[in-house]
């Protein structure tokens, strides 16, 4: 049996849905954490805790830290901090509005939910711009050295840390591009996803090729789009055995080591940030020992 949740090694659903919650000014963070780990399978819902979470119960976890904020001409990384992140995972949209209550419900009055984002799967996984995303996931034993933290001992081995962004897009420029400059912005050709030699240096993929770090910065994708009455774009969310390489990724895409920006930011935006880390499982629970539980 996997000690991790098994939701983050997946892939993703038809639907899902990320709940961020804060938290209530002296209520009992212990209490409501407990009442979550007996209705948290870790494949149905992912969970992850917050710095902020994991400080108000006077412990650390190793590697946790606040979302970094970058900015730059015309663009902006904001970090959004908050206590608590649930990513909720099926193929029935009023079955992730029932497990949203049953949740809440378990976490009231310590955590409030602060603002829920639906997000579905688009075709075969394209992002709403048609490109494929995640295409240098790593595969099998490669996405678990990846995501998964091992080798540390009980109560973190089988957790994962984890990057979640918001992204609005701005897809009346981006389909007012030529298709030959939508493909150099994003390093691939929408048709046959086959990477551009030649492609601008600012280029996504150009930007963000995982092998091309020291040491490789190799994360698991588990983006999705999301899509509301005015606006659309993609929840991004990254896992990691720490948040190294993700950073590293951050750093190149918004040229804070050489000054290249990535051609992302001429189209999409990203409006959250935040960093969580996921516990392990333990008996098909949650397993919160890191945290004194």
């Amino acid at each position: 049996m996997s000690n991790y949740q098994n939701g983050i090694m997946d892939s993703v659903p038809a639907h899902g849905r990320h709940l961020f919650f804060v938290a209530v000014p002296g209520a009992a963070l212990a209490l409501a954490l407990e009442r979550l780990r007996d209705i948290t399978d870790g494949n149905a819902t992912v969970v992850g805790l917050g710095q902020s979470l994991v400080l108000g119960l006077e412990r650390v976890v190793p590697g946790l830290a606040v979302f970094p904020r970058y900015a730059g001409a015309g663009f902006e990384v904001p970090s959004t901090p908050c206590t608590l992140w649930c990513w909720l995972r099926g193929d029935d949209r009023g079955d992730l509005v029932q497990r949203t209550r049953q949740i809440e419900h378990a976490l009231s009055p310590a955590l409030r939910l602060d603002h829920g984002i639906d997000v579905f799967k688009f075709k075969s996984g394209l992002d709403l711009t048609g490109y494929e995303d995640g295409t240098e996931n790593p595969q099998d034993a490669a996405a678990l050295e990846a995501a998964i933290v091992q080798g540390i001992g009980p109560g973190m081995d089988g957790s994962s840390f984890v990057a979640v962004q918001q992204w609005t897009h701005d897809l009346d420029h981006f389909e007012g591009m030529s298709a030959a400059d939508q493909d150099n912005t994003i390093g691939r050709h929408k048709l046959g996803n086959e990477e551009i030699d030649d492609a601008p240096a600012s280029a996504h993929v150009k930007r963000t090729a995982q092998e091309s770090f020291e040491p490789e910065a190799f994360i698991l994708r588990r983006s999705m789009p999301w899509a509301d009455d005015k606006q659309a774009g993609l929840m991004f969310v990254a896992f990691g055995k720490s948040f190294a390489a993700y950073e590293a990724l951050l750093r190149r895409m918004t040229g804070a080591d050489d000054g290249i920006v990535d051609a992302l930011f001429s189209f999409t935006q990203p409006v959250s940030g935040g960093y969580f880390w996921c516990p392990p499982m333990l008996n098909s629970r949650l397993d919160l020992r890191a945290v004194g539980l």
